[in-house]
Parts: C-alpha cells; structure tokens; sequence
C-alpha cells in the first residue's frame, strides 16, 4: 500500500471505465478518488505502480442485503452487525451496499434506523444508507415476510423514516396500501420508493409513479404475474421504461427464460442486479434463524419448511457470472446492471459506478470466472483469497 495520501497507479488490468472495455490504461488514485485514468506512458513521475491482472471494473452496488457473514440485519441491528455483513459482501466485489431491513415491528425499525444512522456517521465501509423492504406490504404477497407484522404506513413512520447521515433510504411498499399522497411526502423528503410485494393494478402503479414511486423490488417476486387484460406490477414495469428493476439473478427465484424476456423487453438500462441475500453468503452454515422460522440452503436455495424461498444465497459476482453465462448478457451490460445502474437509482452516479475522474474509488479486480481478487473501497484494498 502507497503511504496515506501518495499516488497509485493501478496498471496491467483491462479497465471497464462503466461504459467500455480499455485496455492499457492506468487508473490514478489519489485520497480515496480517481484522479485520472490514462496510458500508464504518460503517468506522473512520483506516482507509486501496482501491477494488477483481470478486469477492474467500478465496485458492484446491492440495494437489497438482508444478511452475509453469518449476520441478519433485523436480529443484529447494529454497527457491528452492518459491518460484518458488508465485510461478508466486500468478498464478493460489493463495495456499497444498503443493509435491509424486512417487515418487523415499529420499535425493531426505529433500532435499525439508528443503526444505519450510526454506520454512516462511523463511515462503516461500504454503508450507503437502509432499505426498509415492509412493513407496508399487502399481506397476499408475503412471500417469507410475516404477515401478522405487515400493515399501512403511518404518519409517525414517515416522521421516523430520515435520511441516514446523509445516505440514501429506500422504501419497498406496496402501493395499494399505500395513499398516492403518503408516497408524495416521502418521496419529496428525498426518500426512494419502489414497489414490491405488492397486487397493484396498473393504475395504481401509474398513480404511484406520478406521487414518485421509481423503482420496482425484486421484480416477478412477491407479486402476480402479468396476464393478458391484468398487466399488474410485472406489466407496468415491463412497458415503462422508467421504471428501475431489480432483478435476483440466482435462477431459482426467476427462470432464465423469464429474465432474458425481460431483458429482451426492456433493455438493460434500468435493470439492477440485486442479491437480497440473507447470512449465509460468506458463511459456511447451512441454515438460520428469521423471525422465529428456520431457513435451510437446499440445493443452492433458501427455503422454509413449506419450500418458500427466504431471501438468497447469492452474491453480486455470482450475479454478474449468471447474468453474462446463464443469460448471454454483454459484460459491459452485466456489469453496469451490478454498478452504475443501481448508483444511479440511488442518485448516486455522480460519484459512484464509474471509473473515472472524480469518483469514488470504489474498485473490483475479477478474474477470468468473474471471482473477485481484490476490492477497494475509497481507494483502500482489500485482496481477497
């Protein structure tokens, strides 16, 4: 490592600058940001070079992590529990994420709040902000969620619901339970809303949007699925553009073919690779403890005792390697979906998802298998084995 505040220059790896592949360029480090990328020819004297090798690309973005590391953020609502969750992903090439919380009670959010409050102020690696996945959901779509602990937005939940320390806070709510004007308010507070375990129609979706609604939660998960007079939540997503995606590519809560559909329908502009991963990624247990249910990896899934999918055990390279191998997407495509898409959802790409002058260097190194080598998060590496 370069002395605190020395110039580095990574050199040796093809650069994915977050629009197109480069090769023989040098990426300039300097207190945590990019200051240049540039032949390494006409690099500055002084400039300390670290030979890299793979595909560096901008540090993948997950706004849906409900655990990693043998940590579930609703039962360790903490720093510390934020922090070994987001070390549990860094493995992976997740250099900013948003610890999420699932549908609990109101005292339980307020704690998780605060905790993600505490994490930003702290600079915990990697903390971009919460999202706060229920308890505003429709119970008919619950998913693994607890329906019992589901129910409609109140006004001191919207007085409780602030912005982390400047970060960003994501709400997934469902928006037939939810008045267009309640969204309003949040959404002008600076608030991200997506919809998700959800039964809307398409108007109501439509009427969300135009109260600020963005984005749509897992999309296909949680929700009924599109027919030919009830386009519904996966309809509305996949005629309007607009609309962010979040897709779990795992390819056991969407089948390939579902995916590709999608992709084929609305481009890869506004889909974002999401994990909504749950402990046992960067864990070698195989079962834990949610909200009083036990959950068991069988066959590479997350499953109750019922067989309902409990979150995933996936994570962001996997996603990217699945979406480039399993459904012959682009890597620059892949990789934008796992980086400057999901930046951008969170008003972020002005310093996050790009390697270029003025970012963040927030870095990924991957190897031919798409297998993370290394991380940098605000210019410090962490090599991984």
């Amino acid at each position: 490592m370069a002395p605190s505040g020395m110039a580095t220059a990574l050199i040796g790896a093809t650069v994915f600058d977050g629009t197109r592949l480069r090769d023989g360029q040098a990426v300039l480090i300097e207190a945590g940001k990019i200051t240049g990328v540039m032949p390494e020819a006409k690099l500055p004297k002084g400039v300390e070079k670290q030979a890299v090798s793979g595909l560096l690309a901008p540090g993948f973005i997950d706004v849906q992590v409900n655990g990693g590391g043998g940590v579930l953020f609703n039962e360790t609502r903490t720093i510390a529990g934020i922090a070994a969750i987001g070390a549990a992903h860094r493995r992976f090439g997740t250099t900013g994420y948003l610890p999420t919380f699932i549908t609990d009670t109101q005292a339980s959010m307020a704690e998780a709040i605060k905790a993600a409050d505490a994490a930003m102020q702290a600079r915990t690696p990697g903390v971009l902000g919460i999202h706060l996945e229920g308890p505003f959901l429709n119970p008919e779509r619950k998913g693994i969620h607890r329906a019992d602990l589901m129910r409609s937005i109140s006004d001191q939940d919207v007085a409780m619901i602030d912005l982390p320390a400047g970060g960003r806070v994501l709400v997934t709510l469902a928006p037939e339970k939810t008045e267009p004007a309640t969204i309003a308010k949040l959404t002008k507070s600076g608030i991200i809303v997506a919809a998700g375990h959800t039964k809307a129609d398409l108007a109501t979706i439509r009427k969300a949007q135009g109260a600020g609604l963005t984005g749509i939660t897992h999309l296909f998960n949680a929700m009924p699925p599109m027919m030919g007079r009830e386009p519904g939540p996966v309809g509305a997503a996949l005629e309007d553009r607009q609309l962010w995606c979040g897709l779990i590519v795992d390819l056991h809560h969407v089948s390939a073919v579902s995916l590709r559909v999608a992709l084929a329908a609305r481009g890869p502009e506004r889909m974002m690779l999401v994990t909504d991963a749950m402990p046992s990624v960067g864990s070698a247990e195989d079962h834990f403890e949610l909200l009083g249910e036990k959950i068991m990896r069988v066959d590479g899934a997350l499953v109750n005792d019922a067989g309902t999918l409990a979150g995933s055990d996936l994570d962001m390279a996997s996603a990217v390697r699945n979406t480039v191998r399993q459904l012959g997407v682009p890597v620059e495509d892949a990789l934008r979906m796992a980086s400057l898409n999901p930046a951008a959802f969170l008003r972020l790409d002005s310093e996050l998802g790009r390697i270029a002058l003025g970012y963040r260097a927030d870095l990924v190194l991957l190897n031919d298998n798409y297998k993370v080598k290394a991380t940098w998060i605000s210019g410090a590496r962490q090599d991984e084995r």
